[in-house]
């Protein structure tokens, strides 16, 4: 762990690895189905990749009792900070592949090699067969590749960014900017919810999944305030 000093704010930055509190995998891990595609198949040419990072007490926050996402809001796995929801190749205009041709599901140990990062066996699945079969034929591969740039990923203080008087989208850019120097405000998009809750953070890369500025945008401006739950 490491703290860095922002000309903006100061927060503390936290490596990926230890955002999954406490994590324990569980003993059995059942393979779910390959889902049933949501969208026509769209197999195009790649233009760069985003790196999607679900808050997860923001997801969790009406979903404890749900026994769908028992293993990442129970607390029976661990707490969680932010997690991996998944690597997504884009496509020009936005028009990104998705639903490639798939026979093969993930095995269970690729699953419980990757719950700590994605602590959801139905979305690591989704994941795969949605974005994933675009990108290669196994979906270890698929699966390393996004673990390898999460844990590359250092976090701010979210506990502490949350109390920061008038927050707003251009202070969380900027602490995440602080956290990881590599990285440049317009590669980031933030996605709120209902009433500028953050439920996500994208991380835009280009072809060769080095960070990159984000093609469509980065959400809310800057002024827009922003609400970080905090409750793990």
């Amino acid at each position: 762990m490491r703290t860095v000093i922002a000309c903006v704010l100061a927060v503390g930055a936290t490596p990926a690895i230890a955002q999954g509190w406490q994590c324990r995998v569980p003993p059995q891990i059942s393979v779910p189905p390959l889902p049933k595609p949501d969208a026509p198949p769209r197999v195009v040419p790649t233009t760069g990749y985003t790196l999607a990072l679900s808050w997860s007490p923001e997801f969790c926050r009406t979903r404890k009792a749900d026994p769908a996402h028992a293993t990442q809001c129970s607390g029976s796995m661990g707490r969680f900070g932010f997690v991996l929801h998944g690597l997504w190749p884009e496509g020009k205009g936005g028009a990104y592949p998705q639903w490639c041709p798939v026979r093969r599901a993930p095995d269970a140990q690729t699953l419980r090699e990757n719950m700590c990062a994605t602590p959801s066996a139905d979305l690591l699945v989704h994941e795969w067969a949605k974005h994933g079969s675009c990108m290669t034929r196994d979906p270890a591969t698929y699966f390393d590749k996004g673990r390898a740039l999460f844990q590359a990923m250092q976090f701010p203080d979210m506990a502490r960014l949350s109390r920061q008087e008038g927050l707003d989208a251009g202070m969380v850019r900027q602490a995440m900017v602080t956290a990881n120097p590599r990285l440049k405000r317009d590669m980031i998009r933030l996605l709120l919810g209902r009433d500028g809750w953050l439920r996500e953070i994208h991380v835009c890369h280009g072809r060769t999944l080095k960070p990159a500025r984000c093609p469509q945008g980065t959400g809310p401006a800057d002024s827009v305030p922003v609400r970080i739950w905090r409750s793990f």
